[in-house]
């Protein structure tokens, strides 16, 4: 039998880095080009200083965002690295999804009890 979901397996990694919302949400917002902290904050809207600085580490540390040093004044910028551009393309694809069909899984869950609803809601945060 052939688990492709395995704690180890690189699907699951992908599944993983996609799983934490602001991780696409950062890459996206890179997509342009280098930012430094106060602009991405801007421009992502709605997260902390603090989550936006665990994400763009987590990021740093798993090879998708680099993180430069600007001089002596203590700034910082951040760009995506080449392999954090590859997946711009899954990003926009899952974001393609949600365009055509949230209305669909918004429908599905107005649908559902309001017991259920309070245990399964995703919400966006």
């Amino acid at each position: 039998m052939n688990d492709v979901f395995l704690a180890d397996c690189r699907a699951r990694l992908a599944f993983d880095l996609m799983a934490n919302t602001w991780n696409p949400v950062v890459l996206w917002a890179l997509r342009e080009g280098p930012l430094r902290p106060a602009e991405l904050r801007r421009r992502l809207g709605g997260i902390s200083t603090k989550v936006l600085t665990e994400t763009v580490r987590r990021l740093e540390f798993n090879g998708l965002v680099h993180r430069r040093d600007c001089g002596r004044t203590a700034k910082v910028e951040y760009s995506l690295t080449d392999l954090g551009v590859t997946l711009l393309g899954p990003i926009e694809a899952f974001g393609e999804w949600a365009h055509r069909h949230g209305d669909e899984v918004m429908a599905a869950q107005d649908m559902v009890t309001p017991a259920l609803r309070d245990q399964t809601a995703i919400t966006c945060d």
